[in-house]
């Protein structure tokens, strides 16, 4: 294993044994990234949220001033693991079989210790130009924290040449992966007593006529397909993932909430899935108004990370296929923050360590080997950058 590597399965422990999961602050592991980068003389910006308790980190490394540089980039928070059985402390790692165990192993703190155990090296090359470290908190939420560290280097010329989103693609090119909007649905209906059901305007009556038409229009969205045949699955699809309500069996419940996401193909029209179910609610709504003047039925964006398209022959696509050596191309079902960097006019691709499988899962973990080819991409990174 080379050096670097092992450097960065050590920094690899201290990460996880920050408990970064989303509800939690991030500010513990934002002051140990940015103490070790201090070390080293690098200075890091911090971009914090509205409260104070969460932070993204900016820092810039090398180079000459001026020159757009090259965007290493990763989140902070993990997801949580209540319910799920480990064999070991989830924010202990663990290094058994030629694998390294915890929580964010490979989802991905793996590629931030990577980042860190190389900043020396980026510190002491000479390079054309610079490499910036842009750490995100609540990617795992709905991708809500980044957007304030994109404005900040949005403000900034030139812009960054290119993005690499670390996140586990097993060190293969991910250039396009599909969107995701996510929505709270809340219906108000008038309780009575179950045998009186003139009376009553159930909630959950009203929900399920809603939940059913989302899944005609999954129906439809699998219909239809997906016309580049790159995709798995391949569709734009919809998911409905919680659903609570009413009171007693013998009460006509006034109250329901349901909370439910698509993700959609990236030629796909993002608003058509939400623009469709507002107009079949207020339908429904209508119906259980004629009957009740204080029903309601409310839909909230809770989350909105748009899709990850393809440009072909981009800087960053270019840049990253050279690194690895492959000449082939991805694309992903899950969402990263790379179509927001994308949206900022910052060409990006989604590259990392690890295997998206292991992801969210008990037991996680990322592959020794995974480190080390990740470690050698951006030690290759830096050679091509170098005078």
């Amino acid at each position: 294993m080379r050096p670097n590597a092992r450097r960065a399965v050590e920094i690899l422990g201290h990460l996880i044994a920050f408990d970064t999961v989303s509800r939690n602050s991030n500010l513990a592991l934002i002051d140990y990234v940015s103490a070790r980068l201090a070390a080293l003389g690098i200075e890091s910006e911090l971009i914090r949220d509205d409260t104070g308790g969460k932070a993204n980190l900016f820092a810039t490394i090398g180079g000459p001033a001026g020159r757009p540089g090259i965007v290493l980039s990763g989140h902070t928070d993990v997801v949580p693991v209540e319910g799920q059985d480990w064999d070991s402390d989830p924010f202990g790692m663990v290094e058994r079989d030629g694998k390294l165990f915890g929580r964010g192993t490979c989802d991905m703190k793996g590629f931030i210790a990577i980042c860190l155990a190389m900043a020396p090296t980026i510190a002491a090359a000479r390079l054309r130009e610079p490499i910036h470290f842009a750490f995100s908190y609540d990617e795992e939420v709905g991708c809500r924290g980044v957007a304030g560290m994109i404005e900040r280097i949005s403000g900034r010329r030139p812009l960054p040449r290119a993005c690499i989103i670390g996140e586990p693609t097993s060190m293969r090119a991910v250039t396009a992966h599909k969107g995701i909007r996510a929505f709270e649905t809340v219906i108000v209906g008038r309780e009575s007593h179950s045998s009186n059901t003139e009376f009553g305007v159930s909630a959950i009556l009203a929900a399920a006529r809603l939940i059913e038409f989302l899944r005609g229009l999954l129906a439809e969205m699998k219909q239809r397909g997906d016309a580049t045949g790159r995709f798995d699955p391949p569709y734009t699809s919809l998911n409905v993932g919680t659903i609570n309500g009413g009171t007693a069996l013998n009460i006509t419940p006034n109250h329901c909430r349901f909370v439910w996401e698509y993700r959609s193909l990236p030629q796909a029209d993002e608003n058509e899935i939400i623009d469709r179910f507002e107009a079949f609610s207020a339908e429904v709504l209508a119906e259980m108004r004629a009957r009740f003047d204080g029903a309601s039925i409310v839909t909230t964006q809770i989350a909105r990370a748009p899709a990850l398209l393809r440009r072909e022959n981009s800087a960053a696509e270019e840049l990253v296929l050279a690194l690895t050596g492959h000449n082939e191309t991805l694309t992903a079902a899950y969402v990263t923050e790379a179509g927001l960097f994308q949206q900022a006019d910052i060409p990006t691709v989604v590259c990392g360590p690890g295997s998206i499988d292991q992801a969210h899962r008990p037991n996680e973990f990322i592959e020794l080997s995974q480190m080390d080819e990740g470690t050698e991409f951006v030690e290759k990174l830096v050679a091509a950058l170098s005078a």
